[in-house]
């Protein structure tokens, strides 16, 4: 690694780390930032899964870092909920949100506090919705999504690569022309080079609205 790439590193360390501190639902004081080529590692220990997901939000929001490893370790306080307390509460939970979530359609599976959900939904924000419901149970360490999307509606691939087009165009993304949308099937590749994390996630997110997609490779990288 050269001294310049060196120096960067430090950089994204400390804007991270101040990142960190800046985020009010996040206590920075027991986690640690270590980054080598802009790809960021944190480390340490947090009360709650939430704020697990908080803090890898705040190490993305900083300019130039495209990946966060997660050696964050959620360390509950005394009393916390058994596995099988979790798995009952998960099933209330799911009961309760069958508007978004279809009854049935998902289980959870919990181990060592650590929920795996697993079924078949239509859209990314069930199955997005489905992890949001579980990250919020007290004793929750983690989650592992297994959720599938199927493809209820089969959209033909030009049609949903205008789609998504069209809509990178409506949220005026001033690098929107230089993302490329390739459909396959059900399958979504977007690349291209954009000028933030933000603008990267929002093209990824565009995608997902498409109806019938059940898979979205964003290789969409950071301009210099």
């Amino acid at each position: 690694m050269t001294q310049t790439q060196h120096r960067a590193d430090h950089e994204f360390e400390a804007a991270i780390t101040d990142e960190l501190a800046w985020t009010p639902s996040v206590d920075a004081r027991e986690i640690g930032v270590s980054v080598t080529d802009g790809a960021a590692t944190l480390s340490g220990n947090v009360g709650t899964y939430p704020e697990l997901e908080e803090a890898l939000r705040a190490a993305t929001r900083v300019h130039g870092v495209t990946v966060s490893a997660d050696r964050i370790v959620v360390r509950h306080a005394d009393g916390a909920p058994s596995d099988d307390d979790l798995a009952r509460e998960a099933a209330i939970v799911f009961d309760r949100h069958t508007v978004v979530v279809p009854k049935g359609s998902v289980r959870a599976e919990v181990t060592d506090h650590v929920i795996t959900l697993r079924g078949n939904v239509d859209w990314q924000f069930q199955r997005e919705a489905a992890r949001h419901a579980m990250a919020t149970l007290p004793g929750v360490s983690g989650i592992r999504n297994l959720i599938t999307l199927t493809a209820a509606t089969l959209v033909p691939p030009a049609e949903t690569q205008g789609r998504i087009k069209a809509a990178l165009r409506r949220h005026a993304a001033p690098e929107a022309p230089h993302i490329e949308v390739d459909v396959l099937g059900s399958h979504v590749t977007l690349s291209g080079t954009v000028s933030s994390s933000a603008e990267r996630r929002a093209a990824e997110q565009a995608a997902w609205f498409a109806a019938g997609v059940t898979a979205v490779d964003n290789q969409v990288t950071l301009s210099d």
